[in-house]
C-alpha cells in the first residue's frame, strides 16, 4: 500500500524559504515510472500544482512558481523535498505531496496523496 506523509514547519515568516518533506512508503521514488508532485490549496481556492520530480530524477515546475521552486529527493530515505523561496502571505495553503502515473500538472490525475499539511506565512 502506497502512503505519503508530509512534514515541515507550519509557520514561515515572509521572505523566508518554505521547506517540506514527503516520506513515501510502499513505493520507490526511482524504480517505477511514477511522478512525484507537490500540490497546494490556498484557503477558499482550488488545487494548484507546484511541480514534480520524476522517477528519473528530472524536475518540472509550474511556470508561475518556477523562479522560486526547487524539488529534490533522497532515494536512500525515499523522501522528496519542496523548497519555495521568498514566500509571502499568498503562499499560505495546505500543501500536499502526491504520486501520479504520468507527467501531469493536473492535480486530479494524481492517484495517491498525503493527508496535507497547513503552512501559514506570517510575521
Amino acid at each position: 500500500q502506497v502512503q505519503l506523509q508530509e512534514s515541515g514547519p507550519g509557520l514561515v515568516k515572509p521572505s523566508q524559504t518554505l521547506s517540506l518533506t514527503c516520506t513515501v512508503s510502499g513505493a520507490s521514488l526511482s524504480i517505477n515510472e511514477y511522478y512525484w508532485s507537490w500540490i497546494r490549496q490556498p484557503p477558499g481556492k482550488g488545487l494548484e500544482w507546484i511541480g514534480y520530480i520524476a522517477y528519473t530524477g528530472s524536475t518540472y515546475y509550474s511556470p508561475s512558481l518556477k523562479s522560486r521552486t526547487s524539488i529534490s529527493r533522497d532515494t536512500s530515505k525515499n523522501q522528496f523535498t519542496l523548497h519555495l523561496s521568498s514566500v509571502t502571505p499568498e503562499d499560505t495553503a495546505v500543501y500536499y505531496c502526491a504520486r501520479g502515473p504520468r507527467a501531469s500538472a493536473v492535480p486530479n490525475e494524481y492517484d495517491y496523496w498525503g493527508q496535507g499539511t497547513q503552512v501559514t506565512v506570517s510575521s
